[in-house]
């Protein structure tokens, strides 16, 4: 088995081998390669890296907890298919998970996953936002997210005075309009996808992305999020319409294309993707031995 050489960085560490598709001898290009005869064959794949201090780092928490991690998955590569619609699948996409803590982005040119990256800021800083500006409890920020999610404030049909609970001052009590709430929300989400669209940029990725997917719950219960997303992005925007918004809760989506993923490939059953940072080892012995278990586990 030969493999074409590829300068890593120094600093990367191998996390996976996706492979995209097979050409048998014959010319017949699949993707599970079950049940074929050939002598010889083509794989296209692609080489997952993460940056290998970050790998150490975590490696080392979960060490000291007593659990050995036997692979790492980016998170928008799993829910991929269960988020995308059949015709987001083939397109050139920007996945956008904005959860409770985090933002995870995936880049993809239509079969090829191009980027990802996670940012540390989702849908409990706007919560912590509302509590620091007004002066609240975050049960109750929360509550208030809730109820007047509006991700910008030009869309308020009525101004309506808000009766607030929980204020730290004597009265315990404050009244304010649903504008001021909102602005303070319009104020993060903004922050947050002018990041996104910093690092995308950054990347060179930007102008090759045709359409932004919107998923999490940090994010897509606050309306026109979409919009807001493509006022700062100018990036068409959308909720995720795809299979997991209907079989799936909001809550368990990931979980769930994690299980997915992991279960849909060929070594499953015997899966030793081991994470090694040493730099000493021959990065092809690790790709062929990814390989080999695509085919014999």
């Amino acid at each position: 088995m030969q493999v074409k050489d590829i300068e890593i960085p120094e600093n990367k560490v191998l996390i996976d081998l996706d492979i995209n598709e097979i050409t048998l001898d014959n010319g017949k290009i699949v993707t599970d390669p079950i049940g074929s005869f050939a002598s010889s064959f083509v794989i296209t794949a692609q080489v997952l890296l993460a940056e290998k201090e970050y790998i150490r780092k975590l490696t080392g928490i979960f060490k000291k907890a007593g659990v050995e991690i036997d692979g790492i998955i980016p998170v928008t590569l799993a829910e991929r298919n269960l988020i995308l619609d059949k015709n987001e699948l083939f397109d050139n996409v920007m996945l956008l998970d904005i959860g409770a803590e985090n933002t995870d982005i995936g880049v993809f040119e239509g079969n090829v996953f191009k980027y990802t990256n996670t940012i540390t800021l989702g849908g409990n800083n706007i919560t912590h936002d509302i509590a620091v500006v007004l002066g609240i409890e975050e049960s109750e920020a929360e509550k208030l997210k809730r109820q007047y999610g509006l991700a910008l404030k030009s869309f308020i049909d009525n101004d309506n005075e808000i009766m607030l609970n929980t204020c730290a001052d004597e009265s315990r009590k404050k009244v304010i309009k649903s504008s001021e709430l909102i602005e303070i929300m319009e104020a993060r989400i903004e922050e947050i996808f002018s990041i996104i669209n910093k690092d995308i940029t950054n990347q060179g990725l930007k102008s090759k992305i045709n359409n932004v997917i919107l998923t999490g719950q940090g994010i897509t219960n606050i309306n026109k999020s979409d919009v807001a997303g493509k006022i700062v992005l100018n990036i068409p925007v959308k909720i995720s319409t795809g299979r997991a918004v209907v079989i799936v809760k909001p809550e368990y989506r990931t979980s769930y294309a994690l299980i997915r993923y992991i279960a849909s490939r060929p070594f499953t059953k015997s899966v030793s993707s081991k994470i090694d940072t040493n730099s000493k080892e021959n990065l092809w012995k690790k790709v062929i031995s990814r390989v080999k278990e695509f085919f014999y586990s």
